[in-house]
């Protein structure tokens, strides 16, 4: 976020691109009940750019494998983001959320990572643990 705050300060140009990245940056781990951070923000006053990334987000650390840990299944994704409805999530974003679930399955599968190979989790698994 000061990255980016300073380069328009530095350049004096200012898009609605980068203000709602701004927004993202800084609040996207808000939470709607004021459990998140950096702020503790809650509701409304969470900007909408955020918590629309907040979802988007958490699917994607879901769905995606990690060197320290395995990709989620879909469903278990879509269930764990319902399951936050009202406390970690805007509501009505889980409502727009529900109507989008056949797009965010069909663009997890076009982009997913291929399976990686037993050596290379082993690789990674050392690296984490040093």
């Amino acid at each position: 976020r000061r990255a980016l705050v300073s380069s328009i300060a530095e350049n004096g140009v200012s898009t609605d691109f980068l203000r709602y990245a701004i927004e993202i940056i800084r609040a996207h781990h808000e939470k709607w009940d004021g459990s998140g951070y950096p702020k503790g923000l809650s509701g409304e006053d969470i900007p909408l750019s955020a918590r629309i990334m907040a979802v988007a987000d958490v699917y994607d650390a879901l769905t995606t494998r990690r060197i320290y840990k395995p990709a989620f299944a879909h469903e278990v994704a879509v269930q764990i983001i319902l399951d936050g409805r009202g406390r970690h999530f805007d509501p009505r974003i889980i409502d727009a959320f529900t109507r989008c679930i056949p797009d965010f399955r069909r663009i997890t599968g076009a982009y997913a990572d291929p399976a990686p190979d037993a050596d290379a989790l082993k690789r990674n698994r050392r690296r984490l643990a040093s």
